[in-house]
């Protein structure tokens, strides 16, 4: 049998070297598009827009029926998101546009501040429990409750990486790497165990080591920690009568299905009903009483039931896109300071949602952790963007980006003194023209 060669083969009319070459191109095109300077800062900028536009979706739907019940008001809710997103962008945007200079300064005055507030959820009249955990501060209105452990880990990620950028030179000695990062990171673990709110305690804690993996410190740093960790895991659930009965009913799905068990079993159920594509925007069963916290901690128990598999591997997939911009953000930049920020940023975001997720796939015990840029909440949502403008002002400090970036700076300024030194040569060759008349008028009359 004759071997087909030569043009034919080269010009891609047998079907292998068309699938081949497509590949190819569809290679090569995404290898071109990921070079370009800016692309870290629009992976971020898309993936958030995309997430932060489905959450308030999202939070419309999963809220509407509760809303309309106790406030008599379907849109309560994302109304409320709307103008917590509103602060949140200012403040996200106000974050990116910082000196860098500024912002390592104020990191200091902001970890300072997240600690007093910490401190205060334990003063009467002005801390609250929520859902068993003190970890609230009131204002005079529920519009005005901040829960102070989600700014907490904004100030511990960027404090963490102007202090350890600061001594950048001494890191391979374990008192410089140590000390004070360390107590100081550990000094808000501790206020949050406190609070009795071991889910952000966890991931507070995962940002510490976090920031310390990136910045190479030895392994018995970290098995110190992991011990540390286990103990007071053990101990927190030792502690608490409500923990352990968690615990209890996650060992054993089918006990107590009307209490510990309700919320994860209703949970998986929602996502099961879902099926491949959903039962559209809108169209939950358990949000009608069955998923108690639809809007909150579950919201995606309500996106897999009413986007299905295909809207729930899209969410997964925007916050793998986010995490590898993260990531490429941090191995890019040569500067200290932004590739401990990007990685501080990126675990912190990573952890949350993997936790979350893990929770309504019921692969982790109950933890009161929102799933970031699509739970409702003002205070969460506030520190995620404040952590998403400070992650594209690293991205914009990449090495290409920054060169990229200067040079569009530079090239519209002698643009500009082109245009103005014409205008200039303009005018003053109209004004030699009445000067060059004079000359020669005078010239006639001294030949006369």
């Amino acid at each position: 049998m004759a071997t087909v060669t030569g043009p034919l083969q080269r010009g891609g009319l047998l079907p292998g070297s068309n699938r081949s070459g497509s590949r190819r191109s569809v290679g090569a095109w995404l290898e071109a598009v990921l070079d370009r300077p800016l692309a870290s800062y629009h992976l971020v900028l898309g993936a958030t827009g995309i997430l932060v536009a489905l959450g308030m979706m999202m939070v419309l739907s999963a809220s509407s029926v509760s809303a309309e019940l106790v406030y008599d008001d379907a849109y309560y809710y994302v109304k409320r998101q709307g103008i917590f997103l509103a602060a949140g962008l200012a403040a996200g945007l106000l974050v990116m546009k910082l000196p860098p200079k500024t912002l390592r300064v104020l990191s200091w005055a902001g970890l300072a501040l997240a600690a007093v507030l910490l401190i205060l959820t334990y003063v009467p009249g002005l801390g609250r429990n929520v859902g068993g955990n003190q970890n609230w501060l009131y204002f005079g209105s529920s519009l005005f409750m901040i829960q102070p452990s989600e700014f907490a880990k904004f100030a511990m990620v960027v404090w963490g990486a102007d202090v350890l950028a600061r001594k950048q030179k001494l890191l391979d000695q374990p008192r410089h790497l140590i000390v004070p990062y360390l107590p100081a990171t550990l000094i808000l673990v501790l206020l949050v165990v406190f609070q009795r709110d071991a889910g952000t305690a966890v991931v507070l804690a995962s940002i510490m080591v976090g920031v310390l993996w990136v910045v190479g410190a030895p392994l018995r740093i970290f098995v110190s920690i992991a011990v540390a960790g286990v103990a007071g895991v053990v101990g927190l659930f030792l502690t608490s009568s409500n923990r352990m009965t968690r615990l209890a009913a996650f060992l054993d799905p089918s006990a107590d299905l009307g209490g510990a068990n309700d919320q994860t079993a209703a949970g998986l159920l929602a996502v099961a009903m879902g099926g491949w594509w959903g039962s559209g925007i809108g169209g939950s069963k358990q949000k009608w009483g069955g998923l108690p916290e639809a809007h909150t901690d579950f919201i995606f128990a309500v996106i897999g039931e009413e986007l299905g598999l295909f809207g729930s591997l899209i969410v997964l997939a925007l916050f793998l896109i986010l995490g590898y911009a993260g990531i490429r953000i941090a191995m890019r930049s040569d500067e200290p300071f932004f590739r401990y920020t990007a990685a501080g940023v990126t675990v912190w975001l990573m952890v949350q949602a993997l936790i979350n997720l893990a929770v309504v796939l019921r692969l982790l015990p109950v933890a009161g952790v929102p799933l970031p840029f699509l739970s409702y909440g003002g205070s969460a949502l506030i520190a995620n963007l404040m952590a998403i403008g400070v992650l594209l002002a690293c991205a914009r400090n990449e090495p290409a980006a920054r060169t990229y970036l200067s040079r569009r700076s530079g090239r519209a300024r002698p643009e500009l003194t082109t245009v103005v030194g014409h205008r200039k040569q303009s005018k003053s060759a109209k004004q030699s023209k009445p000067a060059k008349a004079e000359a020669t008028k005078n010239g006639k009359k001294g030949r006369g």
